[in-house]
């Protein structure tokens, strides 16, 4: 049976605690190998019958206006996960998707991977197909890298393209200062920039560092901060060289390690605990709205759930 209301979802942005970049495959991608971790930053998707078979999205940010960056049409993956799923299951139905937005767009947060972990949870609930985890995270493999894990959340190792996930058992939590800003760094470029930067060199299979699985499976900052690593954060400072220097005020204010997220151009500062993180962006903030567009911080935390359906307000 099909739910009359509507059906509310979110899904956490995504952090790579490693991520390490293979040459370029013979489809276009990339080998990975890499750590994922869910943040408790979200996006939610809301699902409502729609007459006529079609699935329509608009896109708003938390007040309620069009996002920038975003098309709101056949492009946009929470269109594509509805469209995939209705297929999966045999249906015709319609769906109108409502996505509030808070992941940074094109961030390196993975915004619309978790959009479309999102709108596959909040549609099969819609639905009422009870669609097995397997089968789910069939239908997000062939959406996107990121989509598999915005369903499995927690912290998790990714290889292929990312898509095929493994949960690793984490203890604790981190704690993160995030510095976002704009205008986004579209993935395929950045990715095309670590060619050009490691052309002439061998790279070779990509692959985690164990002592990096221990330092998360035991919760062990320092030596987490010490585990961490971007093979793209290089290409990612190339296209927009300001990050770098952002990245060192907040060493410099106390932060245990900074990096690249993903693809950029967010910014990812570990610290001890909320406090810590309060006293480096007081000394972060006024580089990074000196020197990046739009340059907005917050506290992330994690590991969190994957997507999930959320109580209507």
């Amino acid at each position: 049976m099909t739910a009359t209301g509507p059906v509310r979802a979110r899904a956490p942005a995504k952090i790579n605690l490693a991520l390490h970049v293979g040459p370029a495959r013979p489809d276009g991608y990339h080998e990975l190998a890499t750590v994922y971790q869910a943040v408790d930053l979200y996006d939610e998707v809301t699902a409502e019958p729609h007459p006529g078979g079609a699935v329509a999205v608009r896109t708003l940010d938390p007040q309620g206006a069009p996002v920038d960056g975003v098309a709101d049409d056949a492009t946009h993956l929470a269109v594509r996960a509805a469209e995939a799923l209705r297929e999966r299951a045999g249906l015709r139905l319609g769906v109108r998707l409502t996505v509030r937005k808070r992941i940074p767009v094109a961030g390196g947060m993975a915004g619309g991977s978790a959009d479309a972990a999102a709108a596959l949870v909040a549609c099969d609930a819609l639905w009422g197909l009870g669609t097995d985890h397997e089968t789910l995270l069939d239908v997000a493999a062939g959406l996107g890298s990121d989509v598999p894990f915005a369903l499995v959340g927690e912290t998790a190792l990714g290889t292929g393209r990312g898509e095929r996930v493994r949960p690793v058992p984490a203890a604790g939590r981190s704690t993160w200062l995030v510095v976002a800003s704009r205008p986004g760094l579209p993935a395929a470029e950045v990715y095309a920039a670590a060619d050009r930067v490691r052309a002439g060199t061998d790279v070779g299979p990509p692959a985690v560092h164990p002592r990096l699985l221990d330092a998360v499976r035991a919760g062990d900052v320092p030596r987490l901060a010490r585990g961490v690593r971007n093979d793209l954060q290089r290409a990612a400072v190339s296209l927009r060289p300001a990050l770098a220097d952002v990245l060192d005020a907040g060493v410099r204010a106390g932060a245990r390690v900074g990096l690249v997220s993903g693809s950029g151009p967010t910014l990812l500062l570990l610290v001890r605990d909320d406090a810590e993180a309060a006293s480096v962006g007081a000394a972060v903030g006024p580089v990074a709205e000196r020197l990046l567009s739009g340059a907005t911080l917050r506290i992330v935390h994690g590991p969190v759930a994957g997507a999930t359906v959320v109580p209507a307000p």
